[in-house]
């Protein structure tokens, strides 16, 4: 009854934003120093192609709300809305540094963690992002980390492995974004959950 019966701000149409799984890929190489026979580090420069969803999910004109003009004042008490799906598609260079320790190897397999951090830009330029409706500026750091095993073969050694990236910047850029949601949203920060497969 609260959150019904407070005006949302300067945004008092928006009943809730959701940001949606959606699936992306990379492909890219990996550079190896090693310091140890367990312990390595690892260069790893990759260009993702991604797709970011979010659903903006609007109060139905026909529902009472206060400070909104020209609304029924029936006994209804139900409440609907009606959702806008905002997509942005990206492609960024992402050029992750990070620390790998590999456990003792047993037969022809090894476990392994992963951690460090990575720098990642968008190729497209700022201006063609301002034409969006949801406004993203393209550089970010992150932190990852993650795990996996390394199976070898005859002739190669496959590594399963999966990463978790946590996105530092705040990347939202609110002057450019469409007016009727800018004001609801304080902060967008990239988070990816990742199965890579690497060959070696």
């Amino acid at each position: 009854d609260s959150f019904l019966s407070t005006p949302n701000g300067s945004s008092p149409t928006v009943r809730a934003i959701f940001p949606q799984f959606s699936a992306g890929f990379s492909l890219g190489f990996t550079g190896i120093l090693s310091f140890h026979d367990q312990v390595q580090l690892l260069f790893t420069p990759k260009v993702g192609f991604y797709e970011f969803q979010t659903e903006i999910s609007y109060f139905n004109p026909t529902t009472p709300q206060p400070g909104l003009p020209n609304q029924n004042t029936g006994d209804d008490n139900s409440i609907t809305s009606n959702s806008q799906f905002v997509t942005s598609e990206a492609t960024l260079i992402e050029l992750p540094l990070l620390f790998k320790y590999r456990s003792i190897r047993f037969n022809n397999t090894r476990m392994y963690w992963v951690g460090g951090a990575s720098y990642n830009f968008r190729t497209k330029s700022q201006d063609e992002a301002n034409i969006e409706e949801l406004v993203t500026t393209g550089k970010d750091f992150s932190l990852e980390m993650g795990m996996g095993f390394e199976i070898y073969f005859k002739y190669f050694k496959f590594a399963p492995e999966i990463r978790f990236s946590h996105g530092l910047n705040n990347l939202y850029q609110a002057e450019n974004t469409n007016p009727l949601f800018r004001d609801a949203i304080s902060s967008i920060k990239r988070k990816s959950v990742t199965l890579y497969l690497n060959f070696q």
